[in-house]
């Protein structure tokens, strides 16, 4: 089981950067990079890979709609030469809101436009001239469209690696067994590891039948926060602020993936009160309504002996990477708690 952590890339981003080579030490494996409404991650990832030697880095995630499909794979390309080879290519759909309200594109066939751009960044990465005629994406643009002047184009540069690995970010059961059809791994949000099965599995199998066998295992990548001590408890409640947004707020009524997600995990009158509470404005009381139950099953947080139990659901569960979020006061204490994780998943 590897061990990842996310870096976010606002305000103590060096900071952040210039610690990962303690955090490698203590079990780091490999990093990961959001890309929301702020800061691009592409040149943060540039920055990591200049900083660091050895440890992987990811994009967690890019965005389909905000880049063409061969830019996509020329900027993943990019990033594994600068890294030599480190580079893994998170990518999602994230939701109308974000891109219909911040990028101004149409948020139109999730799944086809997914499944479009991996075999696309594929082709680029194996140096072929690119033609591909989707319902999507077609490239050169077919006749009538354009000037007409367009030709078929490799890529001039050989990249580093012909299969950059891609990671597939999904919780629907057609985007979930998508993402087991054809990517090398997969970044669920909010993982409860005793519900995984029920909510995710049917999925899971119906993508792993089609499964093409030179993909390998499927790598799970799930996030959570860790703190490891007697009298940490209190720290699962610092993720309050953030579920509440997600299945309170990131999407509008009946258009939530989020809130349907905890519906699922069987959390439906919570999750109902808390969108209506966070529509309003009353963000806090809907941060209070998040269930504790739910908060303690995804997180890595209480004694040695209660992290170490947890660890073992996610493996049972099926999870290979754990993205944590070390959120212990101290720094020292977060390196500690690193180290404490890598013996337990070792």
């Amino acid at each position: 089981m590897r061990i990842g952590m996310p870096i976010n890339h606002g305000g103590g981003f060096r900071e952040n950067v210039a610690a990962l080579g303690d955090y490698e030490k203590a079990g780091l494996d490999i990093v990961f990079v959001p890309e929301a409404y702020s800061f691009d991650a592409i040149s943060q990832l540039g920055f990591i890979a200049a900083r660091t030697e050895h440890l992987e880095i990811a994009s967690g995630i890019l965005q389909i709609y905000t880049r063409t499909p061969t830019l996509t794979a020329m900027t993943a390309a990019g990033l594994d030469h600068v890294s030599d080879g480190r580079f893994t290519l998170g990518l999602g759909a994230s939701g109308p809101q974000v891109i219909e309200g911040f990028h101004g594109q149409p948020y139109t066939a999730p799944l086809g436009r997914t499944r479009e751009i991996v075999e696309i960044c594929r082709s680029v990465w194996r140096r072929e001239k690119v033609t591909y005629e989707g319902r999507n994406y077609q490239i050169p643009l077919p006749p009538g469209h354009g000037t007409g002047l367009g030709k078929p184009l490799k890529l001039i540069d050989r990249p580093v690696r012909e299969r950059i690995p891609i990671m597939l970010a999904a919780i629907g059961p057609k985007n979930v067994a998508l993402a087991a059809e054809i990517a090398e791994g997969w970044m669920p949000i909010f993982f409860h590891p005793e519900k995984a099965g029920s909510v995710w599995g049917p999925a899971l199998a119906e993508g792993s039948a089609r499964r093409d066998p030179e993909l390998g295992t499927l790598d799970v990548v799930v996030s959570a926060p860790l703190a490891v001590g007697e009298d940490v408890d209190d720290l699962i409640d610092l993720a309050r602020p953030q579920l509440a947004l997600y299945i309170g707020g990131m999407g509008a009524r009946g258009r939530n993936f989020y809130n349907a997600l905890a519906c699922r995990y069987g959390y439906e009158a919570e999750a109902t009160t808390i969108q209506d509470l966070y529509l309003s404005g009353r963000k806090e009381e809907a941060a209070a309504m998040v269930p504790a139950e739910l908060l303690r099953a995804i997180s890595l947080i209480g004694p040695a002996s209660r992290v170490a139990e947890r660890v073992q659901a996610f493996r049972a569960a099926g999870v290979t990477t754990l993205q944590v979020t070390p959120v212990a006061p101290d720094p020292r204490q977060r390196l500690t708690d690193m180290e404490m994780l890598k013996a337990m998943v070792s």
